[in-house]
């Protein structure tokens, strides 16, 4: 009887093939190793295992009266005229007696400042909307004016307008030395701020352990008086009634607390 033999022919591989195979089995192993590290993960905001901040957040304000010893003017000229020579002329001339009447009081030089000097033409619109006509020009030169005694406030608004001052703009006081005050201010705020926070931390049962920020807003309250353009003649019959009354200096400060 005679031997048969079978003969079966697997193929092997090309070479692409097997470059496949590697890398699905490269593949295979990175996940292995790298399966815990890319498993789900809770994200935390912050890291539980440090404890946060735990803080009382105030506010207090102190307040300061004082009774003003300056006051500062604002005063000018306006003058129209049909030339802009003319207008300079009758304003120069004006002012410079304003300026008069102000030194005579005992003002000084550095006291008195020009806040303004402006010129402008005047022009007339005709009710028919034909061209507007050049009528002529208008002069301003204002000052501002620092009286160091109160006493001669009245004095300087009265000769000022005695003398052709046309525009008394504002009259505001204030004192020399606010610092001094504002010193004051801050304190008070400061110890109305670690009351607030004091009765709060007994309140929850806990104490006041250090300061964490402090924000302060300085609020100085002027008392303007504002007149604007004055008749004039009124006012020369009697003197101008002036009063300083008082001021008040406003520090507020928000503070916060560190507690435990």
């Amino acid at each position: 009887m005679s031997t048969s033999s079978i003969t079966i022919s697997i193929p092997m591989p090309g070479p692409r093939v097997r470059w496949a195979a590697a890398g699905i089995a490269a593949g295979l192993l990175v996940a292995v190793i790298a399966g815990p590290a890319l498993a789900p993960r809770p994200i935390l905001a912050t890291d539980p295992a440090v404890p946060g901040e735990h803080v009382i957040s105030v506010s207090g304000t102190g307040r300061v009266v004082l009774t003003p010893d300056i006051a500062d003017l604002r005063l000018g000229v306006t003058t129209t005229a049909k030339t802009v020579k003319e207008a300079r002329d009758a304003n120069a001339a004006s002012m410079t007696a304003v300026i008069t009447a102000l030194k005579a009081l005992g003002i000084a030089d550095r006291d008195i400042q020009t806040t303004t000097l402006s010129l402008g033409p005047v022009y007339d619109y005709p009710s028919n909307g034909s061209t507007p006509r050049l009528t002529g020009y208008t002069l301003t030169n204002a000052v501002a004016v620092t009286i160091r005694d109160l006493d001669d406030a009245a004095g300087a608004v009265d000769g000022a307008m005695a003398a052709g001052a046309t525009t008394l703009d504002s009259v505001t006081f204030r004192v020399a030395d606010q610092a001094s005050a504002e010193r004051d201010a801050r304190e008070a705020a400061m110890a109305e701020a670690k009351a607030k926070a004091q009765t709060l931390a007994r309140a929850a049962g806990v104490a006041i352990e250090g300061v964490a920020s402090i924000t302060e807003t300085v609020a100085p309250i002027p008392y303007p008086v504002y007149y604007g353009a004055m008749a004039g003649t009124a006012l020369r019959d009697v003197q101008t009634p002036i009063l300083a009354g008082t001021n008040e200096v406003a520090v507020t400060v928000s503070v916060v607390y560190l507690i435990g």
